[in-house]
């Protein structure tokens, strides 16, 4: 069965006023000390754990310097087993790449890079907070590509306050020139104690819902009709391309996070660290009541395009999906919110926007 490891690096060179992940600067200090904890947490994984999928996210990965990034690639390949392995994915800003960094992930292992490009229209790249331009996204997919990368995935953020569609549509555009593998389309969420929230607040940053959804409805279109499958509500791939680590957590799979703020779900039981430097710890664990894991699951899998086969549903849970939520999903089917067939239930295409509205009635 496959399984995932996650990786979190807390480290940033500034962050972005829309991001609520945990991260800091790479003090040497705090540097030394995540590198202690992580050793310790791998040194501490369970017999037999051999993943098919390892994630690098942040913060910033990438805002490791060379010898930093060649020391974490040792130490996973040192203490994991990676017999299984398939995929190996590396976060990155544009902003903190090289190409002698690119050659030593490259030579870790690392097959997939996952570029925070977020925009190429410099206003909104200053807006957000940003501290690259889109040349240096131009420059590290040409980069990535020269050192071996054949999987290159760019993250977008569309429905950004007072950038207009058109902006956001040639951000697509400038995406698409560059043959990535993947894209993500994320839309900018105000998020809890961050600057933009606190601008919010103070009226000086509205979300306009009606035009978030036009542009999500606009990409989703062209990107299907530029030969990307729409296989998860924020993302695009190439065919075969979808991210495996990604595809585990919304099939309910198993996988273990290390470091501050990772989180886990192993062996029935789910488990999350403090968001914290220099030292960490355990912040919950918690046994899930198989019917509450198998609600869980269903939502999760739901994020999928694809949905919810019944038998597939039965065999990842033990449980038919009718007898968790039969009365929930025939009233969401009814309002048009979810495709119900004989045999399978998925999001309708009116709901994928106001997803979380919908699964809100499910879990």
């Amino acid at each position: 069965m496959d399984s995932g490891l996650y990786v979190h690096v807390p480290f940033c060179v500034r962050k972005c006023g829309y991001c609520a992940f945990f991260s800091r600067s790479a003090e040497p200090g705090l540097v030394a000390a995540w590198f202690a904890g992580i050793e310790r947490e791998l040194a501490a994984l369970p017999a037999g754990f051999a993943p098919t999928s390892v994630f690098f996210g942040g913060g910033t990965p990438t805002a490791l310097d060379e010898s930093e990034l060649a020391r974490l690639l040792d130490l996973v390949r040192a203490r994991v087993d990676l017999r299984n392995l398939a995929e190996w994915t590396c976060e990155a800003n544009p902003g903190t790449l090289s190409p002698a960094k690119l050659a030593r992930l490259r030579a870790g292992g690392v097959d997939r890079l996952s570029l925070g490009a977020q925009s190429f229209a410099a206003a909104t790249l200053r807006q957000l907070g940003r501290i690259h331009a889109a040349d240096e996204t131009l420059a590290a997919v040409a980069q990535a590509r020269e050192a071996g990368f054949a999987n290159v995935g760019l993250d977008l953020i569309y429905g950004v306050p007072g950038v207009a569609r058109e902006t956001f549509q040639a951000d697509v555009e400038a995406a698409l020139a560059l043959a990535p593998e993947h894209l993500s389309c994320y839309c900018l969420e105000i998020e809890e104690g961050t600057p933009f929230a606190r601008a919010a607040a103070a009226g000086r940053l509205a979300v306009s819902e009606d035009e978030q959804r036009a542009q999500f409805d606009w990409a989703r279109a062209r990107l299907v009709g530029a030969g990307f499958a729409h296989y998860e509500i924020s993302n695009f791939a190439r065919p075969g391309r979808a991210c495996r680590q990604n595809l585990l957590y919304w099939n309910g799979g198993e996988y273990i996070g290390v470091g501050p703020a990772a989180h886990s779900h192993w062996a029935g039981a789910r488990w999350g660290n403090t968001p914290e430097l220099p030292e960490w710890k355990r912040a919950f664990e918690e046994k899930l009541e198989p019917a509450a894991k198998a609600r869980e699951t269903l939502v999760m899998g739901l994020r999928r395009l694809a949905g919810w086969g019944r038998t597939e549903f039965r065999a990842a849970t033990g449980f038919d999906y009718d007898e968790l939520r039969g009365p929930e999903i025939a009233r969401l089917a009814a309002q048009g919110l979810l495709v119900v067939e004989p045999d399978r239930i998925r999001l309708a295409d009116d709901a994928l926007f106001v997803s979380d509205a919908v699964f809100a009635e499910l879990v």
